[in-house]
């Protein structure tokens, strides 16, 4: 019993100095030093012995545990020492480790830049709520109730005269409504209509419309501004086009078109939004006089600007939330 003491002190000791981490240490002070560890499972076998054997037997006892723990202690501070030391090397010439931040959404950025370029061109900008009554969002757009966008079919109805509006045209009213000519703005946000989902269209989308309201405007005025602006987004050499068109509050109208390629070499035709002079009866409903202002206003599609211009020919993807898509932009 007395050769155990010696023995397992010695082994102890031995398999201490192989002990290379402070994980390894903290298992080596569970088998040894614990209140179940060998050490102590000696110590409480010395009550068990003859009477004669038990003061050499504590003596024993005491000096391994004593032995052990000194040991115990120097070889952790020894390894915390050099665990601290390796922390505080910094090797400069290491390359960094870069954080992965987020960045705006596409339509966000493609928003910016729109604001961007016509904020140089002297637009301000204007808001609106996106919840609207039939007034704004028809009635002085010069809309009739029998004209079939105001079927309840194709819109989103939340009470009998309240609506989410399907176009930021709203914005342009609520502008006249409460400032005077001149006016030059442009008005961003969401519209809601009750497409079906397809890869051209959505249920809900953004819109950027301007409108322009002073004395002598014509609509070389308006084509020079779309001009410059497609100029600007798309490329100097890209192609486009006026396309004669109708809608209630402009008039004459047309549609934008783009000269686009594809991969393969194969140019097509793409509507990007429709334009057209401010019809008098809008200036009546708003109480500018259509007599002495005259005005041109555009609305181009957000997603389609930012489709046509990347190439992404699902617009579905915008809101898929995938990031090896996103990450693109």
């Amino acid at each position: 019993m007395l050769e155990q003491f010696e023995q397992a002190a010695g082994q102890a000791l031995a398999e201490l100095e192989h002990v290379g981490d402070l994980k390894a240490l903290e298992d080596f002070r569970i088998k040894y030093l614990g209140r179940k560890g060998l050490i102590m499972q000696l110590l409480s076998e010395v009550g068990q012995l003859p009477r004669e054997q038990k003061p050499r037997a504590g003596q024993l006892a005491n000096r391994a545990k004593n032995e052990v723990t000194a040991a115990f202690e120097h070889r952790r501070k020894t390894l915390e020492e050099a665990q601290k030391q390796k922390r505080e090397l910094l090797d400069v010439t290491v390359p960094g480790v870069p954080f992965l931040l987020g960045k705006p959404h596409v339509i966000t950025q493609t928003i910016s830049e729109l604001l961007d370029i016509f904020g140089r061109m002297g637009f301000g900008v204007a808001y609106g709520p996106e919840v609207e009554d039939e007034w704004h969002n028809f009635v002085a757009l010069n809309i009739p109730p029998e004209h079939p966008a105001r079927d309840p079919l194709d819109n989103f109805y939340i009470e009998d005269n309240v609506l989410l509006r399907s176009q930021t045209s709203t914005i342009q009213i609520r502008v006249m409504e409460k400032t005077k000519p001149p006016i030059r703005v442009v008005a961003p946000g969401r519209v809601y209509r009750p497409d079906t989902v397809d890869a051209t269209h959505m249920f809900m989308f953004h819109q950027l419309e301007a409108l322009v309201v002073d004395e002598g405007v014509t609509m070389v005025d308006m084509k020079t501004t779309i001009e410059q602006f497609i100029h600007v987004f798309f490329g100097a050499d890209t192609q486009w086009r006026f396309r004669p068109s109708f809608f209630p509050f402009t008039e004459p109208s047309a549609e934008v078109d783009l000269l686009l390629t594809d991969k393969a070499g194969n140019a097509r035709w793409v509507e990007m939004g429709g334009c057209g002079m401010v019809d008098p009866n809008v200036f009546d409903a708003v109480g500018i006089d259509s007599e002495k202002y005259t005005g041109w206003a555009f609305g181009f599609g957000i997603e389609r600007l930012a489709m046509r211009k990347y190439e992404i020919p699902d617009i579905r993807w915008l809101t898929e939330n995938d990031l090896r898509f996103l990450s693109q932009f």
